[in-house]
């Protein structure tokens, strides 16, 4: 595979491969377990998580106007930290929060490519075309940044076009008006159950972190980059609420929980019967290819990037050619081997661990580290720092009472990358 070069990804570009990641592991995967945790108010928490992401998007924007790097987030902790333990730690997290990301993606890609067959439920189908999906990105991350962007801009325009047509059309079927969509009754969930579902929002809109990964691809990056990320969360949050709200307009709660790993299918059935699930599929296999794309090539470029910088450990393998290469080889064996092993709760939850976790050390370090450096108002990320904490707070509470395990895994793993990472970082320091 060539070098990707400078200048080689427009705005648009830069846009559909944003709104692909979000687009892909969001709405089709995360809105049942949305629901689930924030019950009757769930389409506002997609809202309440776009504003919070926002807050967390001005640290990254500011960063990337002064920093802009092929290796992204990579480059940005290095600049707070320095090579340090914590650098490559939380670059690790984010990079096996877009992993699992890559993993929450292609089991979604089955499960809703299995509404069209009866096969029942809980099949070993799902984790197969979850795989079969995982090889098809890879083979297209290796063709080049071209054929990358093309495929991400056209199923870009595609699935949004999809999303909007059902849901509109959805609402129109109900006679539901927007009056009618906005809340009056107080929750029906505990405040913390309703914080815990922020943090599966929160996961839904991150996928404008990849953009900071397109760095000095992207043309003009010191301002195509933020215009990319403001331009994306603007399209998810209104696509997300409309989606949630003419689902909400067609199944009940317990039915979209019940639902929950295809709630988008399901609730296409009431409106539009077997074509709009047809339909409602065709755009999810969309949204989970392009998603699945784009992701791999930005982490494949930031974990090619910490490898550069001695952050992270490398083997060849006797595979021949560039270190990306060779990146993208173990990206995409890990994320087969976590679509084989997990489910979409248990895989979202780690995701949604991992990115807040480091997503405080990017704020706290800009805060800290680059005042000089950088220009940005101190109470914007202070605020971003401290939504982050509550939200990541509430979020483990409840996990802890439904699946304790998952949060014991969260942290056992945690625990093996910051400690691995100081072994290695030291190994090399005496070297």
């Amino acid at each position: 595979m060539g070098q990707y070069k400078k200048n080689s990804l427009t705005l648009t570009g830069a846009v559909s491969m944003g709104t692909g990641v979000m687009i892909g592991a969001g709405i089709f995967a995360l809105l049942g377990q949305v629901a689930e945790l924030s019950g009757s108010l769930f389409p506002i928490a997609f809202v309440v998580g776009a504003v919070i992401s926002s807050f967390s998007a001005y640290s990254y924007i500011k960063l990337s106007n002064a920093f802009p790097s092929a290796g992204g987030l990579g480059m940005y902790l290095k600049k707070e930290y320095g090579k340090s333990t914590f650098t490559a730690f939380a670059a690790l997290l984010m990079a096996f929060s877009m992993i699992i990301n890559e993993s929450l993606v292609a089991r979604t890609f089955g499960t809703y490519v299995l509404q069209l067959f009866d096969v029942g439920e809980n099949t070993f189908w799902v984790p197969v075309l979850g795989v079969a999906l995982i090889v098809l990105a890879f083979v297209v991350n290796i063709s080049g940044n071209k054929l990358i962007e093309k495929s991400s801009f056209t199923m870009a325009v595609l699935k949004i076009v999809g999303l909007a047509i059902l849901a509109i059309g959805g609402l129109w079927a109900s006679g539901l008006s927007f009056q009618e969509t906005i809340p009056t009754s107080l929750p029906d969930k505990s405040v913390a159950s309703f914080i815990g579902a922020l943090a599966l929002t929160i996961l839904a809109y991150k996928g404008f972190t990849t953009i900071t990964n397109s760095g000095d691809e992207i043309k003009k990056p010191h301002k195509n980059v933020g215009r990319a990320i403001i331009i994306s969360i603007a399209i998810c949050v209104v696509l997300y609420y409309l989606v949630a709200i003419s689902v909400a307009s067609s199944l009940s709660i317990e039915e979209i929980i019940k639902a929950r790993d295809y709630s988008l299918a399901e609730a296409a059935r009431p409106a539009f019967g077997k074509y709009g699930v047809w339909v409602t599929v065709g755009v999810a296999i969309i949204a989970t290819i392009s998603g699945i794309i784009a992701s791999i090539f930005a982490v494949s470029r930031m974990t090619a990037m910490l490898t550069e910088m001695k952050l992270i450990p490398h083997s060849h393998l006797g595979m021949a050619g560039r270190i990306q290469k060779h990146m993208l080889v173990y990206i995409a064996g890990i994320a087969i081997l976590l679509t084989i092993l997990f489910d979409l709760s248990r895989i979202a939850s780690l995701g949604a661990i991992f990115y807040l976790v480091m997503d405080i050390g990017i704020h706290y370090g800009l805060l800290k580290n680059l005042r000089k450096k950088v220009d940005f108002k101190p109470a914007i990320v202070i605020t971003a720092i401290a939504l982050d904490t509550i939200v990541l707070t509430g979020f483990v509470l409840t996990k802890a009472k439904s699946d304790l395990t998952i949060i014991l895994v969260s942290i056992g793993v945690m625990l093996v990358i910051y400690l691995g990472e100081k072994w290695f970082i030291h190994r090399n320091k005496k070297t």
